[in-house]
């Protein structure tokens, strides 16, 4: 990294904890909120972590806004704004903005195939349009898309584009993007595949987006300190403790599930409850039992800050 970045460190893509109605639960959300800037890291709420392709727009300024007053400036929030529709993320920022909100991150909208030449233009076009710094976000697994290097390179010189939280897990592609900009002070990469964090971070990338830190974020905090100091051992060793952690609700599991099998950690540890919205549905009986299991042989509550 050169010297401290504005935009650096933890930053944990944050459940959004809902009521058996399929509510929001403001309550857990400031607990788990409370969890996350407590274990010294950055909550990311409405990502992909946080359901919010599922999230209703008409409950997503009130999440927002409980999450940014919990933090009480403590630490830098963001919350995605991403959408299909271009409209409606104009005014997602807008809305989050005027709420304290300090960041907006956005993948790209999924349902068309679009060249790298929309791309640009997307994302130009909608920083221009609101009021506030913008991350742009990759994730191949959602989007089917990869936005080329040469594209975030240009964006990146935009003033209010601040940063690329990039979660395709390809080794090559994160050492030559982090060495594209480790020494731009005004630009900064976020690894968003955890089990490259320490890669990541002993190259110089800035800062990592971990879902495993929604129930552990002082050893993912760990971790940073150990990378960005460049003492490898330490690093390798808190990498390998997350790991184990995260494949016990990951392994053997698309995304859909391991999202459900997180909130099942969550409950246990007494953050928030085990609801998810459709198209995801809880873990039955015998799976959540299973975690429950992996999770105790494992003493994830003691490495939990809870």
């Amino acid at each position: 990294m050169s010297g401290q970045k504005k935009y650096q460190g933890v930053v944990v893509p944050m459940v959004t904890p809902f009521t058996d109605k399929g509510e929001i639960d403001i309550d857990a959300a400031k607990r788990v909120t409370e969890h996350i800037v407590a274990g010294g890291a950055c909550p990311f709420v409405l990502g992909t972590t946080g359901e919010g392709a599922s999230v209703p727009d008409s409950a997503r300024p009130a999440f927002v806004e409980a999450t940014v007053k919990q933090t009480a400036s403590r630490t830098t929030t963001y919350a995605s704004i991403a959408s299909n529709c271009f409209q409606a993320s104009v005014e997602a920022a807008k809305k989050y903005f005027d709420l304290g909100l300090d960041a907006v991150v956005v993948n790209l909208p999924s349902y068309y195939p679009l060249t790298p030449d929309h791309m640009v233009k997307y994302y130009e076009k909608l920083v221009e349009s609101i009021p506030g710094p913008m991350m742009v976000y990759n994730i191949t697994i959602t989007t089917h898309m990869s936005i080329p290097l040469d594209v975030i390179d240009k964006l990146s010189h935009h003033p209010k584009i601040v940063g690329l939280k990039d979660s395709e897990k390809n080794e090559e592609r994160f050492k030559e993007a982090i060495n594209m900009w480790k020494d731009r002070d005004d630009f900064s990469h976020f690894t968003g595949s955890a089990g490259l964090s320490t890669m990541a971070l002993l190259l110089g990338s800035d800062g990592i987006v971990p879902s495993t830190g929604n129930f552990t974020p002082k050893v993912y905090r760990d971790l940073y300190e150990a990378g960005v100091k460049g003492d490898e051992e330490t690093a390798n060793k808190l990498q390998e403790l997350t790991n184990e952690m995260g494949r016990v609700y990951q392994k053997g599991r698309i995304l859909s599930q391991s999202l459900a099998g997180l909130k099942v950690i969550m409950n246990e540890l007494g953050l928030c409850g085990t609801a998810v919205l459709p198209p995801l549905y809880e873990t039955g009986p015998e799976e959540t039992e299973k975690i429950k299991q992996e999770m105790a042989g494992l003493e994830i509550a003691k490495h939990s800050g809870i």
